[in-house]
């Protein structure tokens, strides 16, 4: 592992950028130094997200609780590309859990916190089930692979999402009809937002990766079935949704809440699919309490 390069973003939080090699590939994982235990953020898997761009406003709010990790999945920001041959052997979820716990591992991080959102979600709710010693807290935020749908799929924020790259490709446009179907109240989310993602969102390599990733998710029809398994996550679980979420929607949560053993929910009103950023205050007390009170 290269030495960090640290770059100050406010005037109370530095950020440690650690470039992680695994034996899938090199994984990026921004660390936030903070007191109290590790708290592992995963970011959803929209064009251009990244995990300090997706949680970047909660950080100070979080840090004087939690030492933070934002890993970049594989495929997103700036770490390594899956190919279409490893799409075809495991599904990206499976794939994030190996390089992920890997890179973990290669931190020296043990036992940890966990909370993931949509595409992140899934990979949370993989690792809880699959090394599950490992997860203290975990927190969900309309995660895939555990919803069910009650209405049609894909749903009209998947489907903004798998058309971004497609066609005429990315452009401002796109990205604003994106954001549109990702909130509750997208007047909140000006020009520039809509400018800084859709700028995010056009390194060649991943939007190869994107089509790839369309690709294989097509093929498999969905996410993999988490749900089938949830009965192992041993972690207390906090489930975190926008009532308004028309990407992973709310009536798909009621298995989680069945078959999950220790958990509980908190739905907002008038919130979409991205609670920390719509809802930032009461996201960021909800967590801090919640794992707070885990021993």
């Amino acid at each position: 592992m290269g030495l960090p390069v640290t770059i100050t973003t406010t005037p109370d939080i530095q950020i440690q950028h650690h470039r992680v090699q695994t034996s899938l590939g090199e994984i990026a994982v921004a660390e936030v130094a903070g007191d109290g235990p590790v708290l592992v953020m995963l970011h959803g898997g929209g064009p251009g997200a990244s995990g300090e761009s997706n949680y970047h406003q909660n950080l100070a709010a979080l840090s004087p609780h939690f030492r933070i990790l934002l890993p970049d999945q594989p495929g997103f920001g700036g770490s390594y590309r899956p190919t279409a041959t490893d799409l075809d052997e495991r599904s990206i979820t499976a794939i994030t859990v190996d390089a992920l716990i890997q890179a973990f591992d290669a931190l020296g991080i043990d036992a940890f916190h966990l909370l993931g959102n949509s595409l992140g979600g899934a990979a949370a709710i993989a690792m809880a089930q699959t090394h599950p010693e490992r997860i203290s807290g975990l927190v969900l935020m309309a995660p895939g692979g555990g919803w069910l749908p009650f209405g049609p799929t894909p749903t009209e924020g998947q489907k903004e999402m798998f058309k971004y790259f497609n066609g005429s490709g990315p452009s401002e446009k796109k990205m604003a009809a994106f954001i549109r179907t990702m909130v509750f109240d997208h007047k909140q989310f000006g020009e520039d937002v809509v400018r800084a993602r859709y700028e995010s969102s056009l390194d060649e390599s991943h939007v190869a990766f994107y089509h790839l990733y369309n690709a294989a998710f097509a093929k498999r029809g969905g996410m993999d079935p988490l749900w089938k398994n949830l009965h192992k996550i041993k972690a207390p679980t906090l489930l975190l949704w926008g009532r308004d979420d028309r990407t992973i929607t709310l009536e798909g949560s009621q298995i989680l809440l069945k078959q999950i053993p220790n958990v509980q929910m908190h739905v907002f009103g008038r919130c979409g699919h991205w609670v920390q950023l719509e809802r930032q205050t009461e996201f960021e007390r909800l967590v801090t309490d919640f794992l707070g009170n885990i021993a």
